[in-house]
């Protein structure tokens, strides 16, 4: 499964919205849509920053 995919599905899993996990992640809702709809690469510290959001390790994210 791809990173934004798995965002995404962990994302909805919690009941969150995207401004919700936006604001928890520090990110604009904007540019987490992007992530989750594969249209940006996010850096290392982005995905810690979403992984740290979802509570789950960020190795789980990129399928590792």
């Amino acid at each position: 499964m791809s990173l934004g995919r798995e965002v995404r599905r962990r994302r909805q899993a919690l009941g969150l919205t995207l401004e919700q996990l936006s604001e928890r992640a520090s990110l604009s809702p904007h540019y987490l849509s992007t992530v989750e709809t594969e249209r940006r690469d996010p850096s290392l510290s982005t995905i810690m920053s979403i992984a740290k959001a979802l509570g789950c390790p960020p190795g789980e994210l990129v399928g590792g």
